[in-house]
């Protein structure tokens, strides 16, 4: 159960009341439309992350779920289990990314990029090591993009997990 109550979009400003149609009122934005101006700019780099770089989608919605996995979110997990698959994971993928080392189902790249993101969640930042065998294997702004989608994530996942935003249906979260 949510720990303070959700916005109600019927008070809030015109922009604030579009941008959540467009996220379908979901619990996260409902809750974060509390601020405004924080909310439509927390859209704005959402939406870059998800639509506009050159990362690999697969790579990104494997990491982002990852992150959810490893902050345990799974308001996270869900909807991004649910995304990654409209992009190309597959259902295999998704149901190994608890145990990721151990599974056969992920390529080298996919493979480097969810040990970069275990580093980047579990100890800040990678070894370089890590960080190495992940640069090898992408542009810069692939790399940047990649740690910006984890650390854009981890926030994301805290938020949920601070304020405890409620579940919903898979085809209802964003």
């Amino acid at each position: 159960m949510a720990r303070i109550d959700y916005c109600d979009p019927a008070g809030a400003s015109d922009r604030t009341r579009e941008i959540l149609g467009k996220n379908r009122n979901a619990n996260i934005f409902r809750m974060m439309s509390h601020s405004p101006s924080y909310f439509e700019q927390y859209c704005r780099l959402g939406g870059a992350i998800r639509n506009k770089g050159e990362l690999d989608p697969i790579v990104r919605e494997l990491a982002i779920t990852r992150t959810g996995i490893l902050c345990e979110a799974p308001y996270e997990v869900v909807a991004h289990k649910r995304i990654g698959k409209g992009v190309g994971v597959t259902d295999e993928q998704n149901a190994a990314l608890e145990d990721w080392k151990s599974a056969t189902c992920f390529n080298e790249l996919q493979r480097a990029a969810l040990a970069f993101t275990d580093e980047i969640v579990g100890l800040r930042r990678p070894t370089d090591a890590t960080f190495n065998a992940i640069a090898a294997k992408l542009t810069p702004a692939a790399l940047i993009e990649l740690q910006l989608s984890v650390g854009f994530y981890i926030m994301t996942s805290k938020f949920l997990e601070t304020f405890g935003i409620d579940m919903q249906p898979a085809t209802e979260v964003v």
